[in-house]
C-alpha cells in the first residue's frame, strides 16, 4: 500500500509545473514549446517517482491513507492533463497523453484508488464526447459523485474547460486507454485488469453512440472554430482510435481467459461490443457516412481495423446463431465486392502484404487499394467462412421437416430455398451461393469439368492466403471440419457423381477435403521443412500452425491411401510464384489437362489405382509428390527433435514428435 503522500506529492508536481498553462480558459498554442518542455520534464519525474514507489512496495513501506484527499489530488492532475489536450498542438495532445498513461502506471504500482482514477477516465471521456456532439446528458456526473464529493468539481471544471474541444480531446482519452491496457498486459495482473474492464464496459454501455452522424460547425457562435472537415477529420480520428482500442480489449480477454483469469467469453464487455458491431458499421462505413469514406486510405484502414474486430469477437467471444445470421447481412452489405473478387485474377502486386500502417505515405489511393484488397479480402473470406461453418456446426435445434435433418441436401442451382429453416440450412446455403459466384454453375454437367474447377478454385484458395501466416492458419484450421461431423453418414449418402448434383456438402468436400488440402499446403512450401519448422517456433504462428499440423496429420494417417496417391499435374507444378510452388486441389488426375480414369476413395476423392501406359506420367509424378512430402515430414520431425534435445524449442513438441511418428511407421510400411 501507498501513503497519502504519494497522490498528494504527484499533484503538486504536476500543479507547480502546469498550473501557469492551465488556469486559463483557453490555453494558448503560441506556449507550444514552453508546454512540451514542462511536459517532457513532468513525465520524466512521475517515472523516477514510479520507482521510488516500487521500490518501497517491495521494502514493504505502509502508512495509513486518506481516500479523500487522494481523490481530490487524482481529480485534479486529470483536470490538468487534460485540459492540455484542447490545445491546438498534435505534439502537445501526444505528450500529454503519454504523461497521463505513466500516471496510470503510477497508480496501478501504488496499489490504491485505482477503480478511482480509471473512472474518473472514463468521466473525462464521456465529457469530451459530449462536448463534441454538442448533447446534453443529465447522468454524466453519477459515475464520478459516487467516488466522493470532491470529484463533482472534476466534472464542473473539466466540462468548462472542454467546451471549445472537439473530436480529438475523446481520441486523446481512448489512446490513453490503449496504452493503459498494454501496460495492464505486461503486468499481467488479473484484478487490475478486471477493475479496467468493467469500468470501460460501464462507460461503454452508455455513450450515445447514435449522436455521433451529428456534425455541427456553428454550435454557439465561435465555440466551433474548426470548419465541417475538420471535424469530420477529428471524429474519424476518434472512431480510428476507438476501433484500435476496442480490438485490443477484446484480444486481452481472450489472453486471460487462456490464463485461466477471472475475465472470460461471457464477461458483459463482449456482450457491449458486439452490441456495438452495427453502430461502427454504420459510423465507419455506412453509406450515409459523409466525408469520412471519401479517402481511398481512411476507408481501407476502417475495413482492416472492423474485419479484425468482428475476428476477434468470433473467435473469443462465440457469438450465438442470431449474431452469426446477423454479421452474415453485415458482411454481404458491407464487404460483398471483397466476397465476390476472384482470387484468381488480382492485377495487383503478388508481394501483397501490408508493411506497418495502411495509410501508407509513399503510395497513391490506387497503389494503396492494390496493396490493401487481397489483405481485406482474406479477412472477409475468413470471416464468412467462420460465420458458415459455426452455424453449420452448430447444436441448435433443427426442424425435422426440413431437408437439413439429413447431410444429403441438395439444393436446385436455379432456386434458393428458404433461409430461415434451420441454422444448419443457413450456413449451408450461405456457403453454397458464395462457392456459386465462384464457381460455374454448370460445372456439375460432367465429371471433368466438375474435376477441373475445383482444382482451379482451390488452388487460388490456397494461394490467397499463403502471403499472411497468421490468417493461413486461421482457414486452415477452419476448413478441417470438413466434410463436417457426419462424414461416414455422408459418404453412405453422397453416393455417385450423378446422383449428387446440387449437393452442398458433395461439393465442399472434393473443394476443401483436408488431407488433399495439406498436400498441397506443402507443395506451396515448395516441401522445404525450413519453412514449416520457422512457423513452429514462431512466437506468432507458432501455436496455430502446431495445432494444425496435429490435427491434419491425424487425419493423414487416417486416410492413409488419399495421401500417398496425391496427384499433381505438370501444368499444376509449374505454376509457381516467387517462392512457392502452386498445386491443383481435390483427387483428381491430371496429365497436362487430360483427366485420368478416377476411381473412389476411402476419402471421398477420385483417384486411380492403378497406371496405365497413357497415365504413366501421373503415376510417376504422384509418386514423387509422396516421396517429396514424406521428406519434408520426416525431416521436420529430426529438426524438431535436435532441438527440443538441446532445450531450444520454444514449447514441448512431444505431442506432434508423436504424431509425425506414426506418420513415419506409415511411410515405412509403405515402402514394403
Amino acid at each position: 500500500m501507498c501513503s497519502d503522500s504519494n497522490l498528494s506529492k504527484l499533484h503538486r508536481l504536476i500543479n507547480d509545473a502546469l498550473r501557469q498553462f492551465t488556469e486559463a480558459d483557453d490555453v494558448s498554442v503560441t506556449k507550444e514549446r514552453e508546454i512540451l518542455v514542462t511536459l517532457s520534464q513532468v513525465l520524466r519525474k512521475v517515472k523516477l517517482r514510479i520507482e521510488e514507489v516500487d521500490f518501497d512496495t517491495d521494502n514493504g513501506v505502509v502508512v495509513g491513507l486518506d481516500c479523500e484527499n487522494d481523490c481530490v489530488s487524482l481529480s485534479k492532475i486529470l483536470t490538468h492533463l487534460i485540459v492540455l489536450l484542447t490545445v491546438e498542438s498534435r505534439y502537445v495532445k501526444h505528450l500529454a497523453c503519454n504523461v497521463l498513461a505513466v500516471v496510470s502506471e503510477f497508480v496501478a504500482t501504488s496499489g490504491s484508488h485505482w477503480e478511482d482514477f480509471i473512472r474518473l477516465l472514463c468521466d473525462c471521456l464521456d465529457l469530451a464526447i459530449t462536448a463534441a456532439i454538442s448533447c446534453s446528458r443529465t447522468n454524466l456526473a453519477t459515475g464520478a459523485s459516487d467516488v466522493s464529493s470532491s470529484t463533482s468539481s472534476l466534472i464542473l471544471v473539466v466540462k468548462v474547460k472542454l467546451k471549445n474541444g472537439d473530436w480529438s480531446v475523446a481520441a486523446g482519452v481512448v489512446r490513453v486507454l490503449r496504452d493503459i491496457l498494454k501496460y495492464l498486459k505486461s503486468e499481467d495482473d488479473e484484478e487490475l485488469v478486471e477493475v479496467f474492464v468493467e469500468c470501460v464496459n460501464s462507460f461503454l454501455s452508455t455513450v450515445p453512440w447514435d449522436l455521433l452522424n451529428e456534425i455541427h460547425v456553428s454550435l454557439n457562435g465561435d465555440a466551433l472554430k474548426s470548419s465541417r472537415a475538420d471535424v469530420l477529420f477529428q471524429r474519424t480520428l476518434f472512431l480510428g482510435n476507438l476501433i484500435q482500442f476496442l480490438c485490443s480489449l477484446v484480444e486481452q480477454g481472450g489472453v486471460i481467459d487462456a490464463a485461466g483469469g477471472s475475465l472470460d467469453k461471457h464477461h458483459p464487455v463482449f456482450s457491449t461490443i458486439i452490441n456495438l458491431v452495427p453502430k461502427l458499421l454504420c459510423l465507419c462505413v455506412g453509406e450515409q457516412v459523409d466525408g469520412v469514406v471519401s479517402n481511398n486510405r481512411i476507408s481501407q484502414y476502417f475495413k482492416h481495423k472492423l474485419l479484425v474486430l468482428l475476428i476477434r469477437l468470433i473467435v473469443q467471444a462465440c457469438p450465438e446463431s442470431t449474431i452469426l445470421v446477423l454479421w452474415l447481412q453485415f458482411i454481404h452489405c458491407y464487404f460483398e465486392e471483397l466476397l465476390r473478387q476472384p482470387m484468381s485474377t488480382l492485377e495487383c502486386n503478388q508481394e501483397d502484404c501490408l508493411e506497418g500502417s495502411p495509410f501508407l505515405s509513399s503510395v497513391s489511393d490506387s497503389e494503396v487499394n492494390c496493396l490493401s484488397s487481397p489483405h481485406l479480402q482474406r479477412q472477409a473470406v475468413f470471416l464468412f467462412l467462420r460465420c458458415s461453418f459455426s452455424l453449420i456446426n452448430s447444436k441448435g435445434s433443427t426442424n425435422r421437416k426440413c431437408a437439413c435433418a439429413s447431410w444429403n441436401l441438395c439444393l436446385d442451382y436455379d432456386s434458393n430455398a428458404e433461409l430461415q429453416c434451420c441454422e444448419r440450412k443457413k450456413g449451408l446455403l450461405e456457403l453454397y451461393n458464395w462457392l456459386q459466384g465462384h464457381l460455374l454453375t454448370d460445372m456439375l454437367v460432367d465429371h471433368e469439368t466438375y474435376i477441373e474447377k475445383c482444382t482451379d478454385f482451390a488452388k487460388s484458395f490456397l494461394q490467397l492466403y499463403i502471403k499472411e501466416d497468421d490468417v493461413l492458419f486461421k482457414v486452415l484450421l477452419q476448413l478441417l471440419s470438413v466434410p463436417f461431423s457426419a462424414e461416414k453418414q455422408f459418404e453412405k449418402e453422397k453416393g455417385s457423381f450423378q446422383d449428387s448434383k446440387g449437393n452442398v456438402l458433395f461439393v465442399v468436400s472434393d473443394l476443401f477435403n483436408p488431407v488433399l488440402l495439406f498436400h498441397l499446403f506443402l507443395l506451396e512450401l515448395s516441401y522445404d521443412h525450413q519453412v514449416l519448422l520457422d512457423y513452429l517456433i514462431s512466437k506468432d504462428t507458432g501455436i496455430i500452425c502446431a495445432e494444425y499440423l496435429l490435427r491434419c496429420l491425424r487425419k493423414v494417417c487416417d486416410s492413409w491411401s488419399l495421401f500417398v496417391k496425391f496427384p499433381l499435374s505438370e501444368q499444376a507444378i509449374n505454376q509457381s510464384s516467387c517462392k512457392k510452388r502452386k498445386v491443383s486441389l481435390n483427387g483428381s488426375s491430371f496429365c497436362d489437362g487430360d483427366l485420368c480414369a478416377p476411381v473412389e476413395d476411402s476419402g471421398g476423392s477420385f483417384l486411380k489405382d492403378e497406371c496405365d501406359d497413357e497415365n504413366k506420367y501421373d503415376c510417376k509424378h504422384r509418386r514423387e509428390n509422396f516421396q517429396e512430402a514424406k521428406e519434408c515430414l520426416l525431416s521436420l520431425k529430426t529438426s524438431i527433435e535436435s532441438l527440443h534435445q538441446k532445450n531450444l524449442f520454444p514449447y514441448n513438441p512431444n505431442a506432434l514428435l508423436n504424431r509425425l511418428m506414426r506418420f513415419q511407421e506409415l511411410c515405412f510400411e509403405e515402402e514394403k
